[in-house]
């Protein structure tokens, strides 16, 4: 997978992270996932088409999603996963992947996104078909991890 793809998830990622939360996000290892991989308790699923196409998997614990909610609120302590931080967290997917295609088509490479699905659940596995999948951690302020877990191939 093209190196040229993945810095604009990063980007985006930490400029979404850092707007939305006021805290930028650290940069993990980034890593060659093995298929099927567990995803933590929440996860945004956003699908890719254009020149390149795939899915984006932006996954948190519990805890961090409701850590998330919270800063998007303004601060709001947040103590459920309810509708509202539901919708948080499924926007903050959308909005990192928004930033995405912008970055991507500054660079000469067109994508269209879906709309995000936003997933809950205990042991969750993962298994995009024919692809294979680059896991971009971020430690968030509190100690927390989100990945994000960029699964593409080019058309």
């Amino acid at each position: 997978m093209n190196v040229e793809y993945i810095n604009p998830f990063i980007e985006a990622s930490q400029s979404v992270l850092m707007m939305m939360t006021g805290n930028k996000p650290n940069l993990g290892q980034v890593y060659l996932r093995k298929s099927p991989f567990q995803s933590d308790n929440v996860a945004v699923i956003v699908g890719l088409t254009g020149k390149i196409r795939g899915q984006v998997v932006i996954s948190l614990s519990t805890q961090s999603a409701l850590s998330v909610a919270s800063a998007m609120m303004g601060g709001m302590t947040v103590t459920e996963l309810d509708d509202i931080s539901k919708s948080a967290i499924s926007e903050l997917g959308n909005m990192i992947m928004g930033n995405t295609a912008t970055l991507l088509a500054s660079r000469g490479i067109g994508i269209e996104i879906t709309p995000p699905s936003l997933l809950m659940g205990e042991k969750m596995m993962i298994a995009p078909a024919n692809m294979k999948t680059i896991c971009v951690p971020m430690e968030l302020v509190n100690g927390s991890l989100m990945e994000i877990d960029v699964s593409l191939e080019e058309k």
